[in-house]
């Protein structure tokens, strides 16, 4: 038994496993107990705060507990009997443990700083395009600095056992066999990690951007480290390789703005009388709530044998409301021609209808 300061006052008749284990689960539970009441407390006294202030002490948590656990067991072991090899053995778990613990804090220290940075940038500005811009940008740089504390981590922890000990080595220094093999299993992941590093700073793409990928229309939702979730109209989710978006065309909507130009295409009689249709566009888009207040365009374009195209050119805020613009437009101004001017719209074959003889529409 080593010399310790139990080792002298311990009688010969009590085991020294059975205190080693009483004074390392003593150690533990008033650890876990210590660091409950420490929480209950602060969270008392934050109960008035912001919901920011406790989903903080939230975060750190798990990560304040595990710290007080590491502590416990380092100083129980000051005064616990224990075997050399047993003594070895915990002295190298509280070392992993520690290595972990000090991963788990600098991503705790990520994740709250990218919180922080993200709650002034939108107190401080109403710019929905800037927001989105930040948010992107913090939400993919905090995923590629969490993934390398994580790499660090293990490497750290690898090398702290002979066994595979060199596995840690290459992992941390990405040479050797052992590196070029992970390296080239990993490219496609890593990547697509360095296409997320170039997004985040490029701004290519944004969360909550309006993109056609694949001749399909949708919403970005999610830019996670090696893919990108599109929200579609009818809610299906597209997955797509960040890589992409760096390797292959694609429309977004709303790379400057979110403002956008609906454009609606009529096909109406050649007799059509261009003054009133104007007009009646122009009233519809004053009414109606999608219209972004800015662009009214009504043009002759394109004119065919037996007919004509008509292109009118709607100011909208987003993707949404120019799709119901377009919609709306559409019905008002063939709803307006039955009303009105029937005979404009038009027609195939012939049709033969007295002159004298005045028709009345069906209720």
């Amino acid at each position: 038994m080593p010399p310790n300061l139990l080792s002298t006052v311990l009688p010969d008749w009590i085991p020294a496993w059975a205190v080693s284990l009483s004074l390392i689960a003593a150690a533990l539970a008033a650890a876990v107990v210590l660091h409950g009441l420490i929480v209950r407390a602060l969270g008392r006294s934050l109960r008035k705060r912001g919901d920011f202030s406790r989903s903080l002490m939230v975060r750190t948590r798990a990560p304040s507990r595990f710290a007080l656990v590491v502590a416990a067991l380092s100083l129980s072991l000051k005064v616990t009997p224990v075997e050399p090899k047993v003594e070895a053995a915990l002295q190298h778990l509280l070392l992993v443990a520690f290595i972990v613990l000090v991963g788990w804090v600098l991503m705790t220290a990520v994740d709250i700083a990218s919180a922080i940075y993200l709650r002034r940038h939108r107190s401080e500005t109403a710019d929905t395009l800037h927001t989105r811009k930040m948010l992107t940008q913090t939400r993919i740089l905090r995923r590629f600095l969490n993934v390398l504390v994580m790499v660090v981590t293990t490497a750290l922890a690898l090398i702290t056992i002979p066994g595979v000990k060199q596995i840690g080595i290459s992992l941390l220094a990405a040479g050797g066999a052992a590196g070029i093999i992970l390296g080239l299993a990993l490219q496609p992941v890593l990547s697509n990690i360095m296409a997320g590093i170039q997004i985040a700073f490029t701004q290519p793409i944004r969360i909550g951007d309006a993109v056609v990928v694949q001749n399909e229309f949708g919403h970005i939702e999610e830019i996670k480290s090696s893919y990108v979730v599109i929200r579609l109209r009818d809610l299906r989710r597209l997955v797509v390789p960040l890589r992409y978006f760096l390797e292959q065309p694609f429309q977004n909507w709303t790379r400057d703005t979110s403002n956008l130009i609906a454009e609606v295409l009529l096909v109406l009689d050649q007799r059509v009388p261009m003054g009133r249709l104007r007009t009646k566009v122009e009233e519809i888009a004053n009414a109606s709530s999608h219209w972004d207040g800015q662009i009214v365009k009504v043009q002759l374009n394109d004119v065919r044998e037996k007919a004509m195209e008509i292109r009118c050119l709607l100011g909208a805020r987003d993707a949404a409301e120019a799709t119901e613009l377009r919609a709306e437009i559409r019905e008002k101004v063939i709803d307006w021609l039955r009303a009105e001017l029937p005979e404009m719209l038009p027609r195939s074959g012939v049709e033969l209808a007295d002159p004298d003889t005045k028709q009345k529409a069906p209720e």
